[in-house]
């Protein structure tokens, strides 16, 4: 008898696929079961589509394209429609995929077709078509799953998330998750108290007869539906697995871009046939388990490439400067290499002095990277010549703008011209002096005495690289006993939606707070560097992973110093006093403007705001007077001294001119000559002291009570 006959005599009937021109041949048996004449027929791939249920087709086309990957047996149950979509029968369809042999591409897949009785009513049918309720879970399973796995942004977070997964239906009570490192494979993850102590010992050799190692040898899954299918196929690890009790066992290969990066085992306590749903389910989440590791895996190598090379950027050890504490930051961006163009710089000069740098190169790719590299060496070579403060910045932005003379603009992938801000400040620790050259770079900020913060305008010039001749003057400013200045790049004040304005808000919150009470001076000054990282990018352990590092817009590097504290009083118990200097030159009228805000900063706490006003027209009075008046520039000294509620303001202008002030009779349509009548109104005392070398204008303003209900 022939085998169709037999197959016919058992309502068997068998068709073959062609994965080359799509078409599908039936025998008279297959034929008759799919609604047709009882006769061979060849049909088209759309033709023999339509004979089945569109839900049913689409599964079969998935448990197809699994057995394909793992070279098993296609097995799927379809419902057979008429041209109306009513259904006729539902079929058992098994099949294996052949080679088309010799050099043809493609492959034949080969299957049976068998009808199967419809369960009576009331009774659940073993092995009935899974869809339905459990189709939908599956993939809301699979979409939660992956969502999970792509965000997880540690190879530790992807395998807490492969130990938490919960499948619908066949839930595993362990997994394993193993590594290929060489030869040996090794456990790098597992779950539950009984997850992979079959291989509890430690690594193990490749060639080893175990289901994890073949599984890595050949690419394949292995399936062990139950303890004799392990005893038989692997009677060396059985000894192993069988005092674990379970039985049931999954082994998928973990496979990125062709090769094999390890194995993930699945156990069950209950028997589990792996259905081809099943199988379908865990080689999804295989791959996926796969990607992640590869992913995160990459990404932890980046970073600690990114880590390396900004440590080696960084001074390597914390500075010594006699009188000064200092304190530093650095934290990187939080996409990509996590690594940019900020970076900072202790610098011990031939003088005796220190130097402190901090700057920005444009950018945050591994560009930005190499250029700070550059920058950061030449200005230590500039600064370790001798050379001030502004010859520094000088020749930096010469050498930085020669870094671009490899290419031009149209000349191709060479030219890639980049411009970097930098503040440089050579700091005299003994008399307080800081010498500042800016280019391009924030004003510093100072934290006086009593916690009051003020922005110290600086003079500056064009960001290095920009002009190769741009000059860069220098500003003296004097550090007070117990101040503290602050050095930041824009991503500790710009970052998170902030500008300019609101950033300094936003960290005059932090800086103005008081400090800690024990620790010493460098501990307090610590804490307020980790304060100012904090209030940008949150606790320290929020900054390599999780949610906050995707909200790292900018690098972050700041430099922090303190003069150390001496007796700064102006009587018994009295308050630190509060001091600021600014000198405007004849070609800079326009710091005047920063000037003003410098006062309004330090009369933050003033009680009556009206007196801060007029306090403010009577600094741009007395400045304005020296411009228009003499020939030199103006010196002007801001001082609060007292307790609050009855504090003294007093403001001091010296020019170099020895012409006296005195009072005029301006007509209505004067433009000047109201200054010493604005003195006598709005001061409560003023005065002039002629110097040997001018003489200094003074004000001072006494702080009104403030108006209300006395306190009780």
């Amino acid at each position: 008898m022939r085998t169709e006959d037999l197959l016919a005599a058992l309502a068997t009937g068998l068709w073959r696929w062609d994965s080359v021109s799509g078409a599908v041949a039936y025998d008279a048996e297959a034929a008759r079961l799919l609604g047709l004449p009882a006769e061979a027929v060849t049909l088209s791939q759309s033709a023999a589509r339509a004979r089945f249920h569109p839900a049913d087709w689409l599964e079969t086309k998935a448990t197809v394209l699994l057995a394909l990957t793992e070279g098993s047996l296609a097995e799927a149950r379809l419902r057979v429609v008429d041209e109306k979509g009513t259904v006729l029968r539902t079929v058992r369809s098994r099949a294996r995929p052949v080679s088309r042999g010799g050099n043809e591409d493609g492959y034949y897949l080969i299957g049976t077709l068998q009808e199967i009785p419809e369960p009576l009513p009331g009774t659940a049918a073993q092995g009935t078509p899974v869809t339905g309720d459990w189709r939908r879970n599956r993939e809301a399973f699979l979409l939660d799953a992956g969502r999970a796995l792509a965000e997880a942004m540690s190879t530790a977070e992807v395998l807490r998330v492969a130990s938490g997964l919960s499948m619908p239906g066949f839930s595993p009570d362990g997994v394993a998750v193993f590594g290929v490192a060489g030869d040996r494979l090794s456990v790098i993850g597992r779950q539950g108290h009984r997850a992979g102590a079959e291989h509890a010992s430690g690594d193990i050799p490749v060639d080893h007869d175990a289901p994890a190692t073949e599984v890595v040898r050949t690419g394949r899954a292995v399936y062990l539906p139950s303890p004799d299918h392990y005893r038989e196929r692997f009677p060396a690890a059985w000894p192993l697995a069988r005092s674990r009790h379970r039985h049931s066992w999954a082994y998928l290969p973990l496979i990125v871009a062709g090769r094999t990066i390890g194995a993930w085992m699945a156990g069950f306590a209950h028997p589990m046939p792996f259905s081809p749903d099943e199988r379908s389910v865990l080689t999804t989440i295989a791959r996926m388990l796969a990607q992640a590791l590869a992913r995160t895996a990459l990404q932890e190598t980046e970073r600690e490439l990114a880590d390396g090379l900004q440590r080696s950027m960084l001074p390597a050890r914390k500075p010594d400067i006699p009188g000064l504490a200092v304190a530093a930051r650095y934290v990187p961006t939080g996409g990509g290499l996590q690594v940019g163009g900020d970076w900072y710089d202790v610098i011990a000069l031939p003088s005796g002095r220190t130097a402190l740098v901090i700057g920005d190169v444009q950018g945050h790719d591994v560009r930005a990277a190499g250029i700070m590299g550059q920058l950061r060496i030449a200005v230590r070579a500039y600064a370790s010549e001798g050379h001030h403060p502004d010859a520094v910045l000088s020749r930096a932005s010469r050498f930085l703008a020669g870094l671009g003379d490899t290419g031009a603009p149209g000349a191709g992938d060479g030219w890639d011209p980049r411009f970097a801000t930098c503040l440089y400040m050579e700091v005299d620790p003994v008399a307080g002096t800081l010498d500042i050259a800016r280019a391009g770079h924030h004003d510093p900020a100072v934290r006086l005495a009593d916690g009051t913060m003020v922005i110290r305008p600086t003079a500056g010039g064009l960001p290095l690289g920009i002009d190769p001749d741009s000059d860069y003057p220098t500003t003296r400013v004097v550090l007070e006993p117990g101040e503290t200045l602050l050095m930041c790049t824009d991503g500790l004040i710009e970052t998170g939606g902030h500008d300019l304005e609101t950033g300094w808000e936003r960290i005059r919150e932090v800086f103005e707070r008081p400090a800690a009470p024990a620790g010493g001076a460098d501990h307090d000054l610590e804490s307020l560097a980790e304060a100012l990282v904090q209030a940008v990018h949150g606790p320290r352990s929020h900054r390599s992973t999780g949610p906050l590092a995707a909200r790292r817009e900018d690098d972050v590097a700041l430099l922090l110093i303190r003069r150390e504290a001496e007796v700064c009083l102006v009587g018994p118990g009295s308050a630190p006093v509060r001091r600021t200097a600014v000198t405007v030159a004849q070609a800079e009228p326009e710091r005047i403007a920063g000037a003003r805000q410098q006062l309004r900063d330090m009369l933050h706490d003033w009680a009556d705001r009206d007196q801060v006003e007029s306090a403010v027209l009577l600094l741009t009075e007395m400045v304005t007077n020296v411009l228009v008046h003499t020939d030199g520039d103006a010196l002007l000294v801001a001082e609060v001294s007292g307790r609050r509620g009855d504090r003294r303001l007093r403001l001091d202008v010296a020019d170099g001119s020895d012409e006296l002030p005195h009072p005029r009779s301006p007509g209505e349509l004067a433009s000047s000559g109201r200054g010493l009548l604005l003195m006598e109104m709005l001061a409560d005392a003023w005065g002039v002291d002629p110097r040997g070398d001018g003489k200094c204008i003074w004000v001072e303003l006494h702080e009104r009570a403030p108006e209300g209900p006395p306190a009780r």
